[in-house]
């Protein structure tokens, strides 16, 4: 989570608000009253205890962690068994790099809805997302399932096609995520009574195209290396064709 949004979130919250972290075993939000995830409490700061162990991450909301072992919810977040509050109980709830890795990020999002007032929803944006250089051969985090947009109120869920691994013109190069500041490499929403979600399906052809149109409009690569590489992809397919058509007589 971005540290500003989180002080931001700190200095709107009522001493009495009731507060949810979704998903935050990893780096939990320590104001949160509840967190709810599939690993152990015991096991909670993943990332301060591994890769971030000699540059640890500050903490989020506060220094003080106000959930216990007693109000950590350890469960499958998306089993579609209705989250353990009622309709608007909870002030407030964060899900912060959380929808990207899971199976099922509508049902998440239409528990938060229905038990939350208000929350905040943090991913890594569609631009870092479609970068390589974080894993060898792996476009964004392997782990990661879904590209997210959000427009407005609504956050839209693409699966995330292996095809994005493959050929070089359906991801951004390594030198773009580089480029990329921390605002620019995740996207949120700040919500209030309820959002928007969908998932985008696509089949066929429209697959690669979303991937191909998306790297089009960031332009990481010159016009020459684009054309010279749609003319031979185009002479490969007249070749392959011409050659099934050959050999079928």
């Amino acid at each position: 989570m971005l540290q500003k949004h989180s002080d931001l979130i700190m200095r709107e919250l009522r001493p009495g608000d009731v507060v949810l972290d979704i998903g935050g075993w990893a780096h939990p939000f320590n104001r949160a009253n509840y967190v709810m995830d599939q690993e152990a409490y015991d096991t909670r700061g993943y990332y301060n205890r591994t890769f971030r162990r000699n540059n640890p991450l500050p903490p989020l909301g506060g220094t003080v962690e106000n959930f216990s072992a007693d109000t950590w919810i350890q469960r499958d977040i998306c089993s579609h068994q209705p989250y353990p509050f009622r309709d608007k109980e909870i002030d407030y709830v964060i899900c912060s790099h959380t929808l990207e890795d899971i199976r099922d990020p509508l049902w998440v999002c239409s528990e938060m809805v229905r038990i939350a007032k208000r929350g905040y929803v943090e991913v890594p944006s569609r631009l870092w997302e479609t970068c390589r250089g974080f894993e060898p051969g792996i476009v964004g985090l392997s782990h990661h399932r879904w590209l997210i947009d959000f427009n407005g109120d609504e956050i839209s869920f693409t699966m995330k096609f292996h095809s994005i691994h493959g050929h070089w013109r359906l991801s951004l190069p390594r030198r773009v995520a580089q480029g990329l500041n921390d605002e620019k490499s995740v996207s949120w929403l700040f919500w209030k009574d309820s959002f928007r979600f969908r998932e985008v399906t696509l089949h066929g052809p429209a697959q690669v195209n979303s991937l191909e149109d998306f790297v089009r409009s960031v332009r990481p690569y010159p016009n020459w290396l684009v054309q010279a590489d749609s003319t031979v992809r185009r002479a490969g397919d007249f070749l392959r064709r011409a050659s099934r058509y050959a050999f079928s007589r």
